[in-house]
């Protein structure tokens, strides 16, 4: 069960959270309300990019037994940054920019050790789309062990664009995947990257995988024919590091 300190309820006290710029994860409101108010909610999320998701009331019912109206939101548990000031940044400080895309990472525990992960490593930024990824709520918090404090996170309502802001910063977008035959271990990953993984049971949406400049697998050598998310990202995210460590000291 989330902290009650995580979520707002009610129409019109969720209006004045967006108006008020609180971080925002999602807005959920229960299929069939159209009444002016939430009308008027609709238009004020949409105008500040707030995800707003249509759910059935069971749903709101098991996230909490308030008076919700039919509405909750979300509160995320961290500040969303700008994907080109990050490019910015990195390159004024005379790094190469190395960012992390996830494509539907659903599972909070998944998402908390992947940003716990990239942290360790250094890496710039993670993206993810503005729908259809785990909440960053307290839970996400503790699972990466404090990590969200430290390491930025971008959310995007347009992949596409930003992908291409990435491709047109000289960033290559190599995806993880197990739709190629060519390793991970035999791909040059020097230089501005991008990593994407993708979701356990689906992978890689097509549309992403299209935006890439490369596809690598991580070679499995068992029965079992894939890798938890996170441990397949810990194995690309230093693969990435190991790579640059050995240009560097060349």
């Amino acid at each position: 069960m989330m902290e009650k300190t995580e979520m707002i309820y009610g129409t019109r006290a969720v209006i004045e959270a967006i108006l008020a710029g609180k971080d925002i994860d999602k807005v959920m409101i229960q299929s069939g309300l159209s009444n002016d108010l939430v009308k008027e909610l609709i238009a004020v999320a949409r105008n500040s990019s707030v995800p707003v998701l249509f759910v059935p009331a069971e749903k709101l019912k098991r996230l909490s037994t308030k008076n919700h109206q039919g509405v909750i939101c979300l509160l995320s548990s961290v500040s969303f940054a700008s994907v080109d000031n990050l490019i910015y940044k990195a390159y004024q400080e005379g790094r190469e920019p190395f960012f992390l895309i996830l494509d539907r990472i659903t599972d909070v525990r998944n998402f908390g050790a992947i940003v716990r992960t990239a942290e360790c490593a250094g890496i710039d930024g993670i993206i993810i789309p503005e729908k259809g990824n785990a909440p960053i709520t307290g839970d996400a918090m503790k699972t990466s062990a404090g990590a969200l404090n430290h390491l930025a996170i971008c959310r995007e309502k347009d992949m596409k664009s930003t992908m291409q802001l990435l491709h047109d910063n000289g960033i290559r977008i190599v995806a993880c995947t197990e739709k190629t035959e060519k390793s991970i271990y035999s791909l040059n990953l020097t230089g501005p990257i991008a990593l994407i993984m993708g979701s356990e049971e689906n992978g890689i949406s097509e549309s992403f995988l299209r935006e890439a400049d490369d596809l690598a697998r991580i070679p499995l050598k068992g029965k079992i024919g894939s890798l938890n998310v996170s441990v397949a990202a810990g194995i690309a995210i230093y693969e990435v590091v190991r790579q640059h460590e050995k240009e560097r000291i060349q």
